[in-house]
């Protein structure tokens, strides 16, 4: 589907004024809203179509405080009435993943040809990948993307987030249920709410210093 100028400006705007917001309103985030968005993170890209990421929504009182806990107290998921984990899948490749090469062959997205020869592509590109030792980094990629769809798409619904570090992430994984999942890791935390603060620019380097033609340096 094609854009108009319109929407490239609606979209240019919403980029350019998304902050990262600590501290949060308690009113809740309305059901629908936060499947829609959640929904608009599922549409990102991943490698292959895999689709080797996933969002879990925590927003009861028992899971908010485990996180707390699990990053040092920090004031996001103590007020957020939403925090968002997202998980990369590093076995994803191995797993029977039928449902995703048939939807696409069906809805004439991929040809048949195309379809029949992925799996095994899959499986020898991801075999290549686990001996250099790179099956977790390319799943983090895949989720890393989707959350930048969702913080995007959460300012332009009028909620805050803001990606977080700085957490331990076997206590995160004890707090959603994988701890003993070593295929399983934690990509990014993002609470998700009604700001209750308003932050300004902070700045970006000049252009000069940070984007380059063909080669990096300046």
């Amino acid at each position: 589907m094609e854009l108009s100028a319109r929407d490239h400006a609606a979209v240019s705007r919403v980029i350019r004024s998304r902050r990262s917001v600590r501290h949060y309103r308690p009113d809740p985030v309305p059901a629908e809203l936060l499947r829609e968005l959640v929904d608009l993170a599922l549409e990102a890209p991943s490698s292959f179509n895999l689709q080797s990421r996933s969002v879990v929504t925590v927003t009861g009182e028992a899971g908010l405080r485990a996180l707390t806990e699990a990053t040092g107290g920090q004031a996001h998921p103590r007020e957020a009435p939403v925090m968002l984990v997202f998980v990369a899948e590093s076995g994803a490749w191995r797993e029977d993943r039928g449902d995703i090469w048939e939807r696409a062959r069906h809805s004439g997205a991929w040809s048949p040809q195309f379809a029949d020869a992925t799996p095994g592509d899959v499986r020898a590109f991801y075999e290549d990948l686990r001996d250099r030792g790179l099956e977790r980094e390319y799943a983090v990629k895949d989720a890393m993307i989707a959350a930048s769809f969702l913080l995007i798409a959460a300012h332009a619904a009028g909620l805050a987030t803001s990606p977080m570090n700085g957490w331990n992430e076997a206590e995160v994984k004890k707090a959603i249920g994988i701890a003993d999942r070593d295929d399983l890791h934690i990509a990014l935390l993002a609470p998700l709410g009604y700001p209750a603060e308003d932050r300004l620019h902070p700045g970006r380097r000049e252009r000069g210093m940070t984007v380059f033609q063909e080669t990096y340096g300046r």
